[in-house]
């Protein structure tokens, strides 16, 4: 039977220590009491004496309290342990170094795991090692040139030495901030303006990272830089627009450079390759006047070699060939003979076709192929002339 059933059976079940009393009293029980009664049994079981409520009064009140004690010194050496216990093991991250400090003295670095420190005397710092992180500076500074111009920077680190990072420098990250100042203020302060508003403004960002580095490396900040970007170069507000105005000339006149480099480039190699055409057409006209003149030479050698063995003959083919040439260019002659006045008309074009008619017509000869013809026709003329003249000679006998 459950201890709250109903019934007139006395139950001593009644965790609150009621027993069997029921009667009228339906309230709930008092809080106080119930804990005085479990503080009471908890001290019987840590000190091992059984329930001695046959005491006297004195007695009893004493041993509660002595009881009562030594139950709250066992729960705070319990909460003790417990706390020692949790404080002795610690979790370091794969990102993380953790620096431990005995006594504030540096003890040493631990690698990600599960560690092991002594409560109360160790003290563990832990360091991000792996993550990068991002400083930022802006600030308005005088050029070499004595300019105003103001420089906005983004500064990428990370912790690369983590005793260095917790032991050397109070911090770090303040640390960084005055070097960063100090390295750009240091490198703006060498370049002119033009410089750092223009091309230079990438070479500036390579030399700040290197002095920012340098910089940190003798202060033993434990940093290490990864990156300088400086993201914009500006003149004062004032200013700004006279500045954009040159830097618009500026690049109007680089984009004129190279316009003017593009059409020297073009015309340059044309020009070379005109004149070494002319050098080369000039190399062969002389080429060809000479050879033409060293054959008109050989030629004539060998005609007046061929003329001092029969002069008559070769005088008469001369002329037979000086003939040919004339009449080649002409359609009509006109010969005036010796033995009589009258002009005798050869119709050269008309004996032409009448020479031609044999061939046909779409045979499409050249001047050369024709110069058999009109040698054929030079020695009909000549035969027709002698004849003539014969016989005029008869006639004069």
């Amino acid at each position: 039977m459950a201890w709250n059933e109903p019934g007139g059976n006395r139950n001593d079940n009644d965790p609150w220590g009621n027993g069997g009393r029921r009667g009228n009293d339906q309230g709930p029980p008092d809080l106080d009491e119930a804990l005085k009664k479990g503080l009471e049994k908890l001290n019987r079981m840590l000190s091992g004496k059984g329930g001695n409520s046959g005491k006297s009064g004195g007695s009893g009140s004493s041993g509660s309290s002595a009881g009562g004690l030594g139950a709250i010194f066992a729960i705070a050496a319990i909460l003790v342990v417990g706390y020692v216990v949790v404080q002795s093991f610690y979790t370091v991250d794969e990102q993380e170094r953790a620096v431990v400090l005995r006594f504030g003295e540096y003890s040493s670095t631990e690698n990600p795991g599960l560690r092991f420190k002594v409560p109360l005397i160790d003290s563990v710092f832990k360091v991000g090692v792996t993550n990068v992180r991002t400083a930022e500076s802006s600030g308005q500074m005088l050029t070499m040139d004595e300019n105003l111009v103001t420089v906005d920077l983004q500064v990428q680190y990370r912790v690369s030495d983590a005793e260095a990072y917790v032991l050397n420098v109070r911090d770090s990250n303040e640390a960084l901030a005055f070097a960063t100042d100090s390295a750009l203020r240091h490198e703006v302060g060498s370049s002119s303006l033009d410089e750092v508003l223009t091309e230079g403004r990438a070479e500036l960002g390579v030399r700040v990272e290197q002095r920012l580095q340098s910089f940190l490396r003798t202060y033993g900040t434990g940093l290490e830089i990864v990156r300088v970007n400086v993201e914009s170069t500006q003149p004062p507000t004032a200013v700004q627009d006279a500045f954009r105005e040159v830097q618009r000339a500026r690049e109007d006149e680089q984009r004129l450079k190279e316009e003017a480099e593009t059409y020297r480039n073009r015309i340059v190699p044309e020009a070379r390759g005109q004149a070494q055409r002319m050098i080369e057409e000039a190399n062969a006209y002389l080429s060809e006047v000479v050879e033409r003149a060293r054959g008109e030479s050989s030629r004539f050698t060998q005609l007046l070699e061929v003329y001092q063995i029969a002069p008559d003959v070769t005088r008469e083919r001369m002329y037979i060939q000086s003939v040919e040439q004339v009449l080649a260019n002409s359609s009509k002659i006109f010969i005036d003979t010796e033995s009589s006045g009258n002009m005798m008309y050869l119709p050269l074009d008309r004996l032409m076709q009448g020479t031609g008619s044999g061939s046909s017509s779409g045979s499409g000869s050249s001047g050369s192929s024709n110069q058999p013809e009109i040698s054929t026709l030079a020695d009909q003329v000549l035969q027709e002339l002698r004849t003539r003249q014969d016989s005029n000679i008869r006639r004069s006998r």
